[in-house]
C-alpha cells in the first residue's frame, strides 16, 4: 500500500465517492495497465486527452481518479470509484508527489547536469543500494511527468531516493527541485545541451542550479569544480566541489585507461577501479564515491560496488561485432562536450590499431549548430583512422576535418553501413556517437546481421 483514500481526501478536498478506508496500491497514466487498486491520473497532452480513457482504467482496477473539473465525470463510472476534482491533473499529480514524497521521507538526492545524469545516477544507486532500501529514477523518466510518478512508485519503506532531473527550458528544474525537495543534489557538468532554448552556457548554468530551489540550507551539493561557470554556489551549507584541479575539495587523479575500463586515485588515497571508459566517467564515479561518504557507506564496500557495475545500455557501451570488432554502443544522447570526450577515449585507448568515428547530428542547438558541429574535428587528430558521418549538420564534421585526417559523409545509413564493412576487423574499434533521435543503435543492429 502507498496510502488510502483518507489521507488523500486532506489533499485534495473535493471529492466524490469517497471510500476512506481504500488503499491505493499503484499510481498509473496508461488505462491499459492491470490497475487494480491504482489511482489512475488522465493527463491531458498535445495529441490525446487522458480523460478519454478513464473507463478503461477502472475497468482494468482503478479504485480512484484525479479528474479535471472541466470535464463531465461519466455516469458509468462515477458510482464505481472515488473522484478527486482538480483545476489541472498534471498539477495535482505533482503535489501529490510532493506529499508522498514527505509522507515517506528518504534522503533525497536530485541529480542533473548537461551530461553524465543518467550514467552518474546509476553509479549513485549501485553505491547506495547495498546499504539503504533504495528507489530511483528508472530510464530518463526525468522531466515534469517522470519525476512525480517515480516518486509516486516509491515504496514507503524507501530510504533513499535518487532522482534524475532533465529540462528544456527556464523553471523546469525548479519546478522539479520544489517536488522533490532534496537533501542532496549533483550539477554534473555544465554542456551545450539544450542550448538552443536557453541561449548560452551562462543561460544552461542558471537552469542547472535551479535545483537549489527546493533545498534548504542545511542541504549539501557536489558539483564539477572546474566549472568557472558554479563557482558561485553560496545558498547551501556545504558545497563539494570535485574535479582534476589542485583547487578542488576531491581531486581526481592518475586516470588511466585499459581495455576493460580505467583506475583513478582520488585525494582521499584511494584508488578506484571502475568498467568504464573516459575522465568524465572518473569524475561521475567520484560525484558516487563522495555521495557513498555523506551516507556513510564504508569506503571498502563503495571500492568493490564501483568494481562490479552494471552498465545502462546505449552510454559507451563497449561490445564484440563481426570477425571480433570492438563496436562502442554510445548511441543514447549527444552534445559537443560529451562528443568531443568520446572521441578522446577513442584515442586513447590502447590495444587497437584501427580507430573508426561514426559520429551524427548532435540535436537542439539552435542556431549554433554548424559551429558546434565543426569543432567536433578539432578533437580528431592522426591518431583516427577514419571519420563517417550522416545527419544535416554532422556533415560539418567531416567538411572541418584537416586534410590529412579521412573524412567521408553519407546521406544514408545503408551506404554509410556498406562502408564500415572494410573495417570488421580484430584490431579495429568504432565509435558510434548521435543524438537519440538519429538512432545510430540501428547502424549496430545492422553489423550484428552481418555476422
Amino acid at each position: 500500500m502507498l496510502f488510502t483514500l483518507k489521507w488523500m481526501s486532506h489533499i485534495f478536498t473535493n471529492h466524490m465517492g469517497l471510500n476512506e478506508s481504500q488503499d491505493i496500491k499503484q499510481v498509473v497514466t496508461d488505462s491499459r495497465m492491470d490497475t487494480k487498486n491504482a489511482l489512475f491520473i488522465p493527463i491531458i497532452g498535445d495529441r490525446f486527452n487522458g480523460h478519454d480513457f478513464a473507463e478503461q482504467a477502472v475497468h482494468n482496477g482503478a479504485v480512484a481518479l484525479l479528474w479535471d473539473k472541466r470535464y463531465k465525470v461519466p455516469e458509468n463510472i462515477g458510482d464505481k470509484t472515488t473522484i478527486f476534482l482538480v483545476d489541472d491533473t498534471t498539477v495535482a499529480m505533482q503535489e501529490l508527489a510532493g506529499k508522498y514524497r514527505d509522507k515517506v521521507n528518504p534522503v533525497v538526492i536530485g541529480i542533473t547536469g548537461s551530461n553524465g545524469k543518467t550514467t552518474t545516477k546509476d553509479l549513485v544507486r549501485q553505491v547506495v543500494q547495498p546499504s539503504f532500501r533504495t528507489h530511483y529514477t528508472y530510464g530518463n523518466l526525468n522531466n515534469h511527468i517522470g519525476l512525480p510518478l517515480t516518486i509516486l512508485d516509491m515504496d514507503p519503506t524507501t530510504q533513499v531516493l535518487i532522482l534524475e532531473m532533465g529540462m528544456n527550458r527556464f523553471g523546469e528544474i525548479e519546478r522539479l527541485s520544489k517536488i522533490a525537495k532534496p537533501d542532496y543534489a549533483i550539477i554534473t557538468n555544465i554542456g551545450e545541451s539544450h542550448i538552443e532554448f536557453l541561449g548560452s552556457r551562462e543561460g544552461i548554468a542558471q537552469a542547472k542550479l535551479e535545483i537549489l530551489s527546493g533545498m534548504n540550507r542545511d542541504a549539501t551539493i557536489l558539483i564539477d569544480g572546474d566549472e568557472p561557470l558554479l563557482k558561485d554556489i553560496d545558498n547551501v551549507s556545504r558545497v563539494i566541489r570535485c574535479g582534476f584541479h589542485d583547487h578542488n575539495d576531491v581531486v581526481v587523479s592518475q586516470p588511466v585507461l585499459e581495455a576493460w575500463g580505467m583506475h583513478f586515485t582520488l585525494s582521499n588515497g584511494h584508488i578506484y577501479q571502475i568498467p568504464l571508459l573516459g575522465k568524465h566517467n572518473a569524475l561521475n564515479a567520484t560525484f558516487a564515491i563522495m555521495m557513498g561518504e555523506c551516507l556513510d557507506i564504508d569506503d571498502k564496500q563503495i571500492i568493490h560496488t564501483l568494481k562490479t557495475l552494471e552498465q545502462t545500455t546505449m552510454r559507451f557501451e563497449l561490445e564484440s561485432g563481426p570477425n571480433g570488432v570492438a563496436l562502442i554502443n554510445d548511441a543514447y544522447n549527444a552534445s559537443p562536450t560529451s562528443m568531443k570526450a568520446a572521441i578522446d577515449v577513442v584515442k586513447q585507448l590502447p590495444g587497437y590499431t584501427d580507430k573508426v568515428l561514426v559520429l551524427g547530428d548532435i540535436l537542439e542547438l539552435g542556431d549554433d549548430s554548424e559551429f558546434f558541429h565543426q569543432s567536433i574535428a578539432e578533437v580528431i587528430d592522426d591518431d583516427i583512422t577514419a571519420v563517417y558521418t550522416y545527419g544535416d549538420y554532422a556533415k560539418n564534421i567531416t567538411d572541418s576535418l584537416a586534410e590529412n585526417t579521412k573524412g567521408t559523409h553519407f546521406y544514408s545509413k545503408e551506404a554509410l553501413v556498406k562502408a564500415l564493412q572494410d573495417h570488421l576487423t580484430k584490431g579495429t574499434i568504432i565509435l558510434f556517437k548521435a543524438s537519440r533521435g538519429m538512432e545510430f543503435e540501428t547502424l549496430i543492429d545492422s553489423l550484428h546481421r552481418l555476422d
